[in-house]
């Protein structure tokens, strides 16, 4: 029997054995807090959360942007 496998296929198995499972999680936790400290933990994720939220503000203003520009297109072709 013959498999043919899709490149997308064969390019997410390879990335599945790149990422880390069960107890490699509690190692690399372990490294980061021996490398950070407990106290600093919070202010880092503090951090990344704003830059997520910013992210995403700077997504939905593009997109509104992008709805505010369709609909003075169709304003203008009535």
């Amino acid at each position: 029997m013959l498999i043919i496998h899709s490149p997308f296929s064969i390019i997410h198995s390879s990335l599945l054995l790149f990422l880390p499972r069960g107890s490699e999680w509690v190692i690399i936790a372990l490294v980061i807090l021996l490398l950070f400290g407990g106290k600093k933990i919070p202010e880092l994720m503090r951090g990344l959360g704003r830059g997520v939220r910013s992210f995403k503000d700077g997504m939905n203003e593009a997109r509104h942007a992008m709805d505010d520009d369709e609909e003075k297109q169709k304003k203008a072709e009535d």
